[in-house]
């Protein structure tokens, strides 16, 4: 069966949502050969990333299939826009206390502001499956948190030695993690549909295009140190962007050897076509005091927790009737769905691929001395 068939089926018509990860295994179960099995992906499961057969490569071909296509491509990143499954119990809790700790991630409610803290404290806040699920999670329960106006995000104080007691914004992929095979293909896709993209649209209903209405808030952002990678790609999707003067934000996606998200898509608007290659591309560093920089910080600051008081209290002073309004009016012009599932339709394909070149061991190797690092 083709790739639009297999969708159809599984969904029932379009009439029902299914997840990334769910819709790869049940295409996998139902139509035997066309994906890998449970049975494929446990055995190639505990390899080193050199060592890995490339049996998810058709995963890449079919999801690229699927967002390919407009009446199917939106319906899967519709679903993606949903919240979790196990989102509203947890929000009940979040509610009850004004906390909820999801280990790779937390909210904490601030006054009129509900705080998700990215936390993978000995890997610099890096992102990897212990923190993929519970990031999109605590993003669910701060934007269904009735209590709150706005959001914030930022990183956990950091263990790791060079860095130890300081908060760090996050160091992107988890490269050891990746090194070791320990991150699976569909995790890119996962996160670009799900979590990063509901920082920027917002969360889905499931009777109404995500294009006409979500449950959105404002997100400001606060790079303490740095933001590499995946949480530079996090920076570009957010509404208000604080830095400590000292920080810095990098897209090595040529030194690790893979697609920096959706980077290439959104980089562009901030700093231009040129700069946006030379950071991809050439490895350009953008410290947050610079020309470039402040083209994506709105404030350079010196205390950061002083800065998003009065930056919550600036947003939120007079009301916030209007952000999510305002938020749709500039999405609709900037990036409208149909261009971002045209672009994750190519970066589907393309990144499975990268994710299975012996171009991203030898980087990874060369450029991290990934060989000699512990898990």
């Amino acid at each position: 069966m083709e790739p639009l068939e297999i969708y159809d089926a599984l969904t029932d018509g379009r009439r029902k949502f299914v997840r990334v990860d769910e819709l790869c295994y049940r295409a996998a179960e139902r139509f035997a050969g066309v994906l890998p099995s449970a049975a494929d992906l446990a055995a190639d499961a505990p390899r080193l990333q050199k060592d890995k057969r490339g049996v998810e490569k058709s995963q890449g071909r079919f999801l690229s299939a699927v967002l390919a296509d407009a009446a199917a491509g939106r319906h899967l990143c519709h679903a993606m826009l949903l919240p979790m499954a196990g989102s509203q119990a947890r929000l009940a809790e979040f509610e009850a206390k004004g906390s909820v700790d999801l280990g790779g991630a937390r909210v904490e409610r601030d006054g009129k502001a509900a705080v998700v803290t990215m936390n993978n404290p000995r890997f610099l806040n890096a992102e990897d499956e212990s923190t993929l699920e519970p990031l999109e999670m605590a993003i669910d329960i701060a934007l269904m948190d009735t209590k709150s106006d706005v959001c914030v995000l930022r990183g956990a104080t950091v263990t790791h030695t060079r860095h130890a007691g300081r908060r760090i914004f996050g160091a992107g992929i988890n490269l050891t993690h990746l090194y070791q095979g320990r991150i699976r293909y569909l995790w890119y896709i996962i996160r670009d549909l799900g979590l990063v993209n509901k920082l920027y649209r917002g969360l889905a209903k499931p009777e109404v295009s995500p294009e006409a209405d979500c449950i959105e808030k404002m997100w400001i952002g606060a790079i303490e140190g740095f933001a590499i990678g995946g949480h530079c790609q996090t920076v570009l999707t957010l509404d208000y962007v604080l830095a400590l003067r000292d920080a810095y934000m990098t897209l090595p996606a040529r030194k690790e050897g893979i697609i920096p998200g959706a980077a290439n898509l959104r980089l562009t608007r901030f700093v231009g076509a040129r700069i946006a290659r030379q950071a991809v591309l050439a490895e350009r560093r953008i410290d947050c005091d610079s020309p470039e920089g402040r083209m994506i910080v709105d404030e350079l600051v010196d205390d950061m927790d002083a800065a998003i008081r009065a930056t919550v209290e600036k947003l939120t002073g007079s009301g916030v009737v209007s952000a999510a309004g305002n938020r749709r009016a500039f999405r609709i012009s900037e990036e409208p769905l149909d261009s971002f599932r045209r672009y994750m339709s190519v970066y589907a394909r393309e990144q499975a691929l990268c994710h299975f070149s012996p171009a991203l061991i030898a980087n990874l190797e060369r450029n991290w001395n990934a060989a000699s690092r512990r898990a």
